[in-house]
């Protein structure tokens, strides 16, 4: 039964009775959520009603209701019925297998737009079911390294015969036919939908409906366009019956949808599986269609009354016969079943235009912020950078999604400690980012501001941080600071910085040793600073603490070596100073002390007073003449 409904479907049958029997055959092994079409759905497979006064254009659809391929998945799913959805599925059948470039675009399509318009929900599975059906996945992954299909995938030309009649748009800029609209590029779009919802998903500048990643996104903003909620079964429908009006459309686009969340797997690009049967016939091979684009329904022959023959009158039957009353013949699930005449087909709700995304309406922005954006280092700016999103006519247009990023190296940030932003455009266009805080590194950075999924020039704006300032140094404490030559001045300095009667934290104080008041440069003699590892100086630099305080402890100032009165000269960033007053004065001397000399042998009394005995005895005993 499975074997016989899979090749009625990929032959492409349009009657209702053939697709309603087919749905609910599928629906029993793998999708529960299928809508089955109307019965009386022969007139074209329409989700719009035979008898409506008036037919919308069938440019209404992303596609022109082109023609699709109606092959159906197999009824073995990638997982087992009952298995958790969105698995990992390594290897598995051929029609799970997604050519990688294709597999790529509508992931990141789905993370794109979940970033922009999360209350949509697109799921990638919708896009695969839909790029399965309208090409095969890009012909089993025909395209280049930039996801671009290796040659045009066109529809047939919507002439009028068999399909919507749409001239002209583009110039055949995009179909090559300059005469109708075709269907174009792995998602098939018409031109003239491709003007409103065409992007450059992929950065090249260029929005292709010839490539994956263009017209994937450019899908799933159509498919969430009049804020659809994709989770919910009627949105999901809606949405997929505003890509092609048609219930078997429909059905078919769900199948495919439902086995990809099942699981799926990735195969290289131009291996995937070649798409075959196509709705108007033209399927395998490109065979030219042999019968109507739609065929009427069949309808049921009368039943045949039994003819009446006499009996011969040699013959004499037991009972006379009596002609059966006819019956109903038993029906056949492959065909339809006969409409009365007088029964009018019922009329679902057409699916409503899609509305324009408005960033899809969005010429350019520019920046509303005028002047420099200056700070300085840990403060907030004080003005946020703010831009206009603007139409073609220089009108704002509101709901725009503006990301704001800042760019270069800073440490500067957003509320929060973020580096991007995504502000909505309220109804004058205009959006402003997030308060941006200033951090301590100095110097300027830039901010930018695009319009998500977009890729209009961005808006830029300047910003600086400058180091943090104080108006007003005063002194702590009034003590008077003296040292002698040759040593240390053993009181603590201390000073207090504020900004607009603000304690000022983090300013830069300069310290000089100047011999005056009105001194222009550091003094060359006197007192001098000691700073890190032993080093001199008679200028040095310091950072309020985060009270606003310097400090300079007993021993970081000595005296020097000449007497006299100096001065040291603190001047915070901003302007604010002080002059703190150093007496040096000269150390005392004292005179040295004389010691007595050490008399000589000959300086002795012994030796001038007391003759020796020898000449004594000689002197006296010496005779006289």
């Amino acid at each position: 039964m499975a074997a016989q409904l899979g090749r009625r479907l990929r032959k492409g049958a349009t009657s209702g009775a053939v697709v309603a029997a087919a749905v609910a055959a599928l629906a029993a092994s793998q999708a529960p959520d299928m809508i089955p079409p109307a019965p009386d759905n022969a007139g074209g497979d329409r989700a719009i009603g035979a008898g409506d006064a008036a037919t919308p254009p069938a440019d209404d659809s992303a596609t022109g209701d082109s023609p699709y391929f109606t092959e159906l998945p197999p009824l073995n799913t990638p997982n087992k019925p009952g298995a958790p959805t969105h698995l990992p599925v390594i290897t598995g059948p051929a029609e799970a297998g997604i050519p990688a470039s294709v597999l790529s675009a509508y992931k990141r399509a789905e993370a794109s737009i979940r970033s922009s318009d999360p209350a949509c929900n697109l799921p990638w599975q919708l896009l695969a079911g839909i790029g399965k059906v309208e090409s095969g996945q890009a012909r089993g992954g025909g395209v280049d390294a930039n996801g671009t299909t290796i040659s045009p995938i066109l529809g047939p030309a919507l002439n009028g015969v068999g399909f919507a009649n749409i001239s002209d748009t583009d110039g055949g800029a995009y179909d090559g036919d300059k005469t109708h609209d075709r269907a174009v590029g792995p998602m098939q779009f018409i031109p003239s939908t491709w003007a409103t919802w065409g992007q450059d998903a992929n950065g090249d500048g260029k929005k292709d409906p010839n490539n994956i990643y263009d017209a994937a996104q450019a899908a799933g903003l159509y498919l969430c366009a009049n804020d659809r909620n994709l989770a919910l079964k009627a949105d999901l429908d809606r949405a997929v019956l505003s890509y092609n009006r048609s219930t078997e459309y429909l059905n078919t686009v769900l199948s495919w949808f439902d086995y990809y969340k099942r699981g799926t797997h990735q195969v290289p690009d131009g291996t995937g599986v070649l798409p075959v049967d196509r709705s108007d016939d033209r399927g395998r091979g490109d065979r030219p269609r042999t019968t109507p684009p739609f065929s009427p329904l069949p309808t049921t022959p009368p039943p045949t009354t039994p003819s009446k023959k006499p009996v011969a009158p040699e013959q004499k039957p037991s009972e006379p016969s009596k002609p059966p009353k006819p019956t109903s013949p038993p029906t056949d699930p492959s065909k339809p079943p006969t409409v009365p005449p007088t029964t009018k087909p019922t009329k679902p709700t057409p699916p409503t235009t899609p509305t324009v995304p408005p960033a899809v309406k969005v010429a350019r922005i520019t920046p509303v912020t005028t002047g420099p954006l200056t700070t300085t280092t840990g403060n907030v700016f004080g003005k946020a950078p703010t831009v206009a999103a603007l139409d073609a006519s220089g009108a704002p247009v509101a709901g725009v999604s503006i990301r704001f990023e800042i760019a270069g190296t800073t440490d500067a940030r957003f509320a929060g400690g973020a580096t991007t932003a995504t502000v909505t455009t309220g109804s004058s266009g205009m959006a402003a980012s997030p308060a941006l805080r200033a951090g301590e590194k100095l110097g300027s950075f830039t901010v930018k501001a695009t319009v998500v999924t977009r890729t209009l020039p961005a808006a830029e704006f300047t910003a600086t941080v400058t180091a943090r300032e104080a108006d007003t140094l005063t002194r702590v404490g009034s003590e008077v600071l003296s040292a002698t030559t040759g040593a240390g001045f053993t009181q603590q300095v201390q000073a207090k910085a504020t900004d607009k009667g603000v304690l000022a934290p983090g300013v830069l104080v300069t310290g000089e040793i100047v011999t005056s008041k009105t001194a222009t440069g550091p003094s060359t003699d006197g007192p001098y600073l000691k700073g890190e590892a032993g080093t001199t100086a008679r200028t040095a630099t310091f950072t309020t603490d985060a009270n606003g305080l310097i400090t300079l402890s007993s021993g970081a100032l000595l005296a020097g070596d000449k007497a006299g009165t100096y001065f040291l000269k603190l001047t915070a960033n901003g302007g604010g100073s002080v002059f703190v007053e150093l007496t040096v004065e000269a150390a005392p001397t004292t005179e040295p002390s004389t010691p007595e000399p050490t008399p000589s042998a000959t300086d002795s009394p012994a030796a001038t007073s007391s003759p020796s005995p020898s000449s004594s005895t000689s002197s006296s005993s010496s005779p006289s003449n």
